[in-house]
């Protein structure tokens, strides 16, 4: 059929009739927000999800719709540091949950505080939308793939200098004599009432040297925090779960307040996700909005694909690409638990990778696999996938590794790369912004980072400009999605 111009054409005018459809905006006011962070989730990272998706369907992917791929607004975020041209994780989560951009290093902070400097904390502080959210009594969640206070996650609670301060046992001396606290205590009792927590992390939650549940003889698995503190049992007002049986066998109906922490440091690659034991993060997201949606007044949920930059960190290509699968699988099983009238979804990344794929590979390549031609500077085949840098520059006898002499589809091969690093680095260009819902539409063209969670709050009428919400008469401004569904069934019913 592709072959034919009748296929693309149709293709075409459906897709048009699909657009002409969005011009009526939908100017409800969102009741839930969510928020999907790929880390690392560059446009070519995207693209190649895509593709992925597709051929582990037995298709040759192009084709393919990525869940993100049927929003229909999209923008791009420009993703720099206050300090920094090609941005961390931390700076850019102060941005897209904060409101304002600040340096590499730093969660919850403005650009006024220095990395690692613990004097320049104090009056620096800024507070994320999820607070925003909490404080006009929604319900609010974290739920991530690495743990819970990492760069992403922390930067929706905590206020730290410096990203790596998980638990006191990774702080220097002088920053706790003079007050820090670290960012797994912070969790605890910034905002105390945060209603879903699920992640990684256990280890910075208890003492130092006690053996960890999952993993008791593993020393790197216990616990790392100096000042005796058991952060777990002081959280005591709901449920706290370590594994995917206790997690899968809880009722929503029956939990207020849910913390699971899965591993001791980051939950393991989705390829790699023992089934029996560790949830995916599409039943994370599940539980999550089900324990949420309870709340007359709605949620914000913060939902984190935090492996994907890791794999690509590692320069494993494959581990990323189903990191972003998975988490695309997540934002489908979001669409069936929440309505489009009410709830405003935003899927986007803090920044970018060294990573692409090219060679002129033909339709249906496995995007894991050759071009289909060789180099015609050293006669040696190349994967379509490649890093501008990382650990996968090996040189044999002098010259470029012949790939074709290895397992290049191994789920931990590190592609080839053009400079030599331990550890890949980020990309530095724009990354895309997906958007569907409430005032979805304000979400358009090219803009800060930071500008996100002043839409997110602008369409849910919480944080610092409500103004809209009310009509000068006293009467709602935004629309109750519910007027607009009461609406939709009363055509309905004349119309059947």
């Amino acid at each position: 059929m592709i072959m034919y111009p009748q296929f693309w054409n149709t293709l075409a005018q459906q897709t048009l009739k699909e657009a002409l459809m969005q011009q009526k905006l939908n100017q409800n006011v969102a009741k839930n927000l969510i928020l999907f962070l790929g880390d690392g989730m560059g446009v070519p990272t995207v693209t190649a999800a895509r593709i992925l998706k597709g051929q582990l369907k037995g298709q040759s992917g192009e084709e393919t719709q990525l869940e993100m791929d049927k929003f229909p607004f999209v923008s791009l975020a420009k993703t720099y540091n206050t300090n920094a041209q090609v941005p961390d994780s931390a700076g850019t989560a102060t941005a897209y949950l904060c409101g304002v951009k600040a340096n590499e290093g730093t969660v919850g902070v403005s650009a006024a505080a220095v990395r690692s400097q613990c004097n320049t904390t104090e009056g620096n502080e800024v507070t994320s939308i999820l607070k925003w959210a909490k404080d006009s009594g929604k319900s609010v969640g974290i739920v991530t793939t690495t743990r819970v206070n990492h760069a992403t996650p922390s930067a929706a609670y905590a206020h730290s200098v410096d990203r790596d301060w998980y638990s006191d046992g990774e702080m220097p001396p002088e920053a706790l004599q003079a007050g820090c606290k670290d960012i797994a205590r912070q969790l605890m009792e910034n905002i105390p009432n945060i209603d879903v927590i699920m992640g990684g992390g256990r280890k910075y939650m208890y003492p130092k040297n006690q053996s960890d549940v999952e993993y008791p003889n593993i020393p790197k698995h216990s616990g790392t925090r100096k000042d005796g503190r058991n952060l777990v049992e002081e959280w005591i007002k709901g449920h706290y779960v370590w594994n995917k049986k206790q997690v899968l066998s809880l009722n929503p109906n029956n939990v207020d307040y849910l913390l699971g922490l899965f591993e001791p440091g980051d939950l393991t690659y989705e390829l790699e996700r023992n089934s029996e034991t560790d949830p995916s993060l599409t039943e994370m997201v599940e539980v999550a909005i089900k324990i949420l949606r309870k709340n007359s007044n709605g949620f914000y949920l913060l939902v984190e694909g935090g492996r994907i930059d890791h794999g690509h960190h590692e320069g494993k290509a494959k581990q990323a690409l189903h990191e972003a699968v998975e988490m695309d699988r997540a934002i489908g099983r979001a669409h069936l638990l929440t309505s489009i009238h009410d709830t405003l979804t935003v899927v986007t990344a803090d920044h970018s990778h060294m990573f692409n794929f090219g060679g002129y590979t033909h339709r249906g390549n496995t995007i894991f696999g050759l071009a289909p031609m060789l180099s015609d500077v050293d006669q040696k085949p190349f994967t379509s996938i490649l890093y501008g840098n990382g650990p996968g520059y090996k040189l044999v006898n002098g010259a470029r590794e012949n790939v074709s002499t290895i397992d290049f589809e191994e789920n931990n091969y590190q592609a080839q790369a053009a400079v030599p690093l331990s550890m890949e680095t980020h990309g530095g260009e724009d990354v895309a912004v997906f958007a569907k819902g409430p005032l979805a539409h304000l979400l358009h063209g090219v803009h800060e980072q930071n500008y996100i969670p002043h839409v997110m709050a602008y369409a849910a009428c919480i944080g610092q400009n409500r103004e809209h919400c009310i009509a000068h008469d006293g009467t709602a401004a935004l629309k109750p999605a519910l007027s607009s569904i009461a609406a939709l069934l009363t055509v309905t019913r004349f119309l059947c």
